[in-house]
Order: C-alpha cells, then structure tokens, then sequence
C-alpha cells in the first residue's frame, strides 16, 4: 500500500476525541484511509466526519485547517498519511 504524507496534527481534543491537522499536501476526503504516525501514534482509520470553520465538508486542501474524528489519542506533530490501495 502506498502512503503520501498529506498533514500534519497541530493539536488534539480529548473530550470529542478530535484531532486538528493542517493540510500540506494534495487533498484529504470524506473516505479516505488516514495513517496517523508518531512517537507514540500508529493507526489508520476512515476518515467519516470532517470540519473546517465549524462546517462539515466532504474535501480539505492545501493549508486547510480541519478538524477528523479520531478514535485514538493523536499528538501535536504526528505525521497524517493518505493511505492507497495498490492496484
């Protein structure tokens, strides 16, 4: 499976469990399969609600500022892949 670092976590909100990343390259959309990675951080998950400015939207770009449910703790600087199926 090919993985291109797509962002970055800028920072993590426990109580709704949301992680906040920069985008810096390419593009994240609703379904994508993100790889969080980092320290301590190592998991992939769908991405199935995603937020900028307070508004649900289906795609981010380039210095984008989201918001992803996450269903683990992620932290500051860990590194955000997209994850493609090799076909």
């Amino acid at each position: 499976m090919a993985e291109e670092q797509v962002g970055v976590v800028v920072k993590f909100f426990s109580k709704p469990s949301v992680a906040a990343i920069e985008v810096t390259s390419g593009s994240i959309r609703k379904g994508d399969v993100l790889k969080y990675k980092g320290h301590t951080t190592d998991f992939s998950e769908e991405v199935t609600s995603m937020e900028k400015d307070n508004q649900a939207i289906d795609e981010a770009k380039v210095g984008d500022l989201i918001g992803i449910k996450v269903k683990e703790r992620v932290r500051e600087n860990d590194k955000v892949y997209r994850v493609e199926e090799e076909s």
